[in-house]
């Protein structure tokens, strides 16, 4: 019997349970109730399973209650409080849009870390140096209202909000302990000197989990293609430093192996920043190297069990991570199914050696899917079809180009130009990933969104079909080739019939993107989108989703009502996924910068400055163009949409206040709109009495999320309401579908 295994297993199900589903009032009286019952059980001593399963539930029940009084309790006390308080830094300070952000451990408090934010003069220090400010502390499990889970999750309990004057001292930044810091800097900094671009931005996520010098294009083209997760350090990173530990030291020297090879893993760890796939590869490996040294059996649940085990001891909420739980639901798939996927597809006997490897390549990826596919369904709502096709062509790279850098940046450092030569091998390796990633993102089918709303049937019926095949039946190579195929008849069948719902003379479709504006419009084969911007949410991906839901294959018109970062944040996401037509702009921004990148993005796509207004043919509808009349700031210099079909038409005004609004009617003599996209999200300046007598709209749709700006205000409310208007709120309803002149 596994002990540790089903103690652990029992451990995590119940911080599972304490995190997500039990309140807090419950906890105690769980708790003492599973003592009770497992007593009983113990004494009884007929069901020692049980007895182990109940005595981990209770502990994590216990444990949860201990840790969260003892430990996240007194940094509560000092949330919604300002205090001046000196802290040591954890790691090196990133840049931020307002300055830059390092955690901090603060006195009084060991066990936890708080997330400093703080001015530019934050990027020269360095990690073990101390800062004094006068900070404001939050709690960190609620941003503007709204539960969150991030920061908890990897032990951080406050956001602390520096002042404008910081006091920098030296600390003990030399201390060996931050040596595997400097390290990843040394490394980093290495790599920028070695290589250029994504190459850099791979190898670098690659070595170090460093993911953010990797462009917005790399990155979406490595997600799309189901190979984001070589990007984060795990299992697979720890396993090539391995593989060059036993070629370098070799086998038979099992004892000297052992303890370099976990010395090694332990620095890698720290280095990495210590995120629960990285720990839970470490421990899993240290079993592996110590067993044969203690002449025991390796046994691959136990020493799972004991890594996510270590792990909620240090920290119970890590159990909301979607690292770990990606990270533990991939290696039970790899324990449990490749062997039975193996036999499944080359049956007994003896193989070509070609053969085994890509089936063996194969039947691990597929064993990691199995577990992990409902889990991005649930947080991402999307599914990567090509993930074993990508793996399949790109982890032996990855391997490659994960020890080839390794070696170029030990020579970097020792002697610079034997380091740029070597630098090739990998710079040349991680060249082909991006490329075939590349390749793989205009793929058709490469893969599906529950934007489609059917789909997630579909893919419960795909595994309830197979784990039928599985239990029922003899084991036959035909079983699973029918029921793949029949999957995907189905798949495509379930494609057409989501396409099926926008067959309206004018769909619109307003996205739920939190604080910002995105809106979908399709009329017969055409379609258009009006903004793709949030403050917080990636518009880009949710656009994309939704128009690869709607069939859209080539989108006929992008247009940005101004530049403002909630309205355009995505569009360059955008154009990375989306082969797009024609990009409608305004001429002139503010920050001339984040205008230059989007037409940089859209350089094989024509743009289209509104001087004057448009009229443009839209399907069996129309849209009308009306160009920026406003001065002074990018809100005023905005363009209006007007889309109509038969007689029902949609009126949008981005953010213009109420005195643009004005000019506009003074302007051009608009015509009644069934539907008005409300202007600047609800704001109390915008949407004019005098717009909504001219447009005299019967549906008011505001685009809106959490925010701090009291969006929509009372009063555009008001004005609403007494205008007969009846309200959707993206925020309330999420996404709003409206089918005109159907």
């Amino acid at each position: 019997m596994r002990v540790l295994a089903l103690f652990a297993s029992a451990f995590a199900a119940g911080m599972l349970a304490t995190f997500y589903l039990l309140p807090a009032a419950a906890l105690l009286p769980v708790f003492f109730g599973g003592v009770v019952l497992t007593a009983v059980l113990y004494f009884l001593r007929k069901y020692p399973r049980l007895v182990l399963l109940g005595a981990g539930f209770c502990a994590a029940f216990g444990y949860y209650t201990l840790y969260e009084y003892a430990v996240r309790q007194p940094f509560l006390l000092l949330a919604e409080t300002e205090q001046t308080v000196t802290m040591t830094l954890c790691d090196y300070p990133e840049k931020t849009d307002w300055g830059a952000r390092v955690s901090v451990r603060i006195p009084g408090h060991p066990l936890g870390k708080v997330l400093y934010y703080g001015g530019e003069e934050l990027l020269v220090l360095s990690p073990g140096q101390k800062v004094t400010d006068e900070v404001s502390f939050r709690d960190a499990s609620y941003i503007r209202g709204e539960e969150v889970t991030t920061f908890l999750s990897k032990g951080i309990y406050l956001l602390a909000y520096g002042g404008e004057e910081a006091f920098a001292e030296e600390g003990n930044s030399h201390s060996l302990r931050y040596l595997p810091l400097r390290a990843r800097k040394a490394m980093q900094e290495e790599i920028r000197r070695q290589l250029t671009g994504d190459e850099a931005g791979l190898l670098t996520a690659l070595l170090t989990g460093e993911t953010e010098t990797i462009s917005e294009a790399g990155r979406i083209a490595l997600s799309e293609a189901g190979l984001s997760h070589i990007l984060a350090v795990s299992g697979m990173h720890c396993g090539f430093l391995y593989a060059m530990a036993v070629f370098f030291i070799g086998r038979h020297r099992r004892r000297f192996l052992a303890s370099i090879t976990i010395m090694i893993l332990v620095f890698y760890v720290i280095l990495t920043g210590a995120s629960p796939s990285v720990v839970r590869a470490c421990v899993m490996l240290s079993f592996v190297l110590l067993a044969p040294v203690f002449r025991r059996e390796s046994d691959g649940f136990t020493s799972l069990s004991a890594a996510l085990l270590l792990i909620l001891l240090a920290n119970p909420y890590a159990v909301a991570s979607l690292s770990l739980q990606l990270s533990f639901a991939a290696m039970a798939g790899m324990l449990t199914l490749p062997g039975r996927i193996w036999k499944r597809i080359l049956g007994e006997g003896r193989h070509g050696r070609a053969a085994v490897i890509l089936t063996s390549s194969f039947a691990s990826t597929m064993g990691a899917l199995v577990f992990t596919v409902p889990l991005t369904a649930i947080y991402f709502g999307t599914v990567t079809l090509i993930s074993p096709l990508s793996n399949l062509l790109c982890l032996w790279s990855a391997g490659l180009a994960f020890s080839a850098g390794l070696v170029s940046i030990a020579a970097g450092l020792i002697f610079p130009p034997l380091g740029q030569i070597l630098s090739v091998i990998p710079g040349l390796l991680c060249r082909y990933i991006l490329a075939v990633a590349g390749i793989f993102l205009k793929l058709p089918f490469h893969s599906i969104s529950f934007s489609n709303l059917y789909l997630k049937y579909w893919l419960a019926a795909v595994y309830a079909v197979f784990f039928l095949v599985w239990c029922f039946g003899p084991a036959s190579r035909r079983k699973y080739a029918a029921a793949a195929i029949l999957s995907a008849l189905a798949l495509f069948g379930t494609v057409k019939a989501g396409e099926l719902r926008y067959q309206s003379g004018l769909d619109v479709v307003i996205l739920n993107v939190g604080q910002g504006q995105c809106i979908v419009l399709k009329s017969g084969e055409e379609f258009a989108l009006v903004d793709c911007g949030s403050a917080w949410a990636d518009a880009g991906d949710i656009a994309f989703r939704q128009l690869q839901a709607m069939g859209c294959k080539e989108l006929d018109y992008l247009i940005l009502t101004h530049y403002d970062n909630d309205h355009i944040s995505g569009t360059v996401g955008l154009l990375t996924r989306q082969d797009t037509r024609c990009l409608i702009v305004t001429p002139e921004a503010e920050d001339a910068n984040v205008q230059e990148e989007i037409l940089t993005a859209a350089e094989e796509t024509e743009i289209i400055n509104v001087y004057n207004r448009r009229s443009i043919p839209f399907g069996e509808a129309e849209i009308v163009v009306y160009p920026p009349l406003g001065e002074k700031t990018d809100n005023e210099r905005g363009i209006s949409v007007r889309v109509s079909s038969g007689e029902d038409s949609v009126f949008i005004t981005g953010d213009m206040s109420q005195e643009t609004e004005r000019l506009l009617l003074r302007t051009y003599a608009l015509e009644e709109s069934d539907v008005l996209v409300v202007g600047h999200h609800g704001a109390k300046n915008s949407t004019s009495q005098d717009l909504l007598d001219a447009l005299e709209p019967s549906v008011a749709c505001i685009s809106v999320g959490s925010n701090s700006y009291g969006h929509p205000h009372t009063d555009t409310l008001e004005r609403l309401a007494q205008q007969g208007c009846e309200i959707y709120r993206t925020d309330m309803q999420g996404d709003i579908h409206l089918s005109l002149n159907p």
